[in-house]
């Protein structure tokens, strides 16, 4: 029909830019409402394999092909966009323990992780435990009969803990109990969670994926169809859209992950070395230490190492001490989260663990893109004053 009046051509335009633009960028697509062909293909549903793109709610292309190529990087069959890492994790507890069920969980894990399944699933009649991370096979005894579900991070939050993850997945599979874990440290790639018999991964891409800083974006992915159904009806029911802006960004920030990850272990580990000669350090919490526990299974099972680890300073050095050489840093700044081009460093005054840990004496450091030398300075400087 032809459009007489301009208010209606400025909502119907006839005007479009000429075809046959190529970019190597992925297209960020914006959109709630989307346009059906026909009357017969009206349908709301989430699975895109069913009835693509019903509405931007389920996902624009840029969102479907985040979650498409971060499932074939981890050599997953399915993977789901959320709004954050803590989103994701929520999703799967939500989507594979019922209310009056057991979930296992690692005494070291990330933290709003234990807040939620503490604060949040006890009021739903969900009990969750917390075992060594360092139990192996040993997790078979604390296996219940209505356990539905056994959470793995390795490296453990903060202190770094390894865990031997088939050892767990063996036991975890021969009692049809479906295993999780959080893969962030490893941004998918430096530890194959579905070749060491995990069901589910989890990922904050806020870290690595997205590489900068700028964005909060988490994923779910699953080895196979049947939980794909299981977590696709939960994520949509719980509303966890992302935005096609953020999801844009990590698909800029994938190009460049190979190259930062490569930089940053060799960056990590020279620095880890440094604080490892300090005399008031007892230990350096990072994996691919010798000196660090889990080493081995480390060696064994992972392809690589990351940007965060942790430092344990002695018993005689005062928490008024240590604040005062983290006030000192120049280029670590002061803030939460990692796996961003800036180096950052985080003190704590409590970390729930069992049995407990000196948490005031535990610095977390995650290394940047700053040139070693001068990271390295910056720690030397305020060690200077710290002395």
């Amino acid at each position: 029909m032809q459009m007489v009046d301009w208010r209606s051509r400025l909502i119907h335009p006839t005007g479009r830019a000429p075809e046959g633009f190529r970019s190597l960028a992925t297209p960020t697509f914006r959109g709630s409402t989307t346009i059906l062909r026909s009357a017969a293909d009206v349908a709301d549903h989430w699975d895109a394999s069913q009835a693509p793109y019903r509405y931007g709610f389920y996902g624009t292309p840029t969102t479907l092909e985040l979650a498409a190529r971060i499932a074939e990087l981890e050599g997953g069959a399915h993977c789901f966009i959320t709004p954050g890492g803590q989103a994701a994790i929520a999703l799967v507890y939500l989507s594979f323990v019922d209310a009056g069920g057991h979930v296992l969980v690692p005494d070291s894990v990330y933290g709003p992780s234990r807040d939620l399944a503490t604060r949040l699933l006890s009021r739903m009649d969900i009990d969750a435990e917390y075992y060594d991370p360092a139990i192996g096979s040993g997790i078979e005894a604390l296996c219940r009969d209505h356990t539905q579900l056994i959470w793995c991070e390795s490296p453990g939050s903060v202190t770094m803990e390894i865990q031997d993850i088939p050892a767990i997945t063996q036991v975890a599979r021969e009692r049809r109990i479906v295993s999780a874990l959080d893969n962030t440290y490893s941004a998918g790639v430096l530890f194959d969670a579905f070749s060491h018999g995990i069901d589910v991964t989890m990922q904050a891409l806020t870290k690595y994926i997205g590489g900068h800083s700028d964005l909060l974006l988490g994923s779910v992915t699953v080895r196979d169809r049947e939980l794909y159904l299981r977590i696709g009806d939960v994520h949509q029911l719980l509303g966890m859209s992302a935005s096609p802006d953020d999801c844009s960004l990590a698909l800029r920030g994938l190009q460049t992950l190979a190259v930062r990850l490569d930089q940053l272990e060799k960056s990590t580990v020279e620095i880890a070395r440094f604080l490892s000669a300090q005399p008031e350090i007892e230990q350096v919490m990072h994996p691919a230490l010798p000196s660090s526990p889990g080493h081995q299974l480390w060696k064994r099972d992972f392809k690589g190492s990351a940007s965060v680890f942790s430092v344990l300073f002695r018993e005689n050095v005062s928490r008024e001490s240590i604040i005062r050489f983290i006030d000192r840093l120049k280029l670590f700044k002061l803030g939460f989260s990692w796996g961003g081009v800036t180096s950052l460093v985080m003190r704590y005054e409590e970390l729930s663990r069992v049995p407990p840990v000196p948490a005031t004496r535990i610095v977390r450091f995650n290394v940047g893109l700053e040139a070693t030398a001068d990271l390295i300075a910056d720690l030397a400087s305020a060690w200077e004053a710290f002395r």
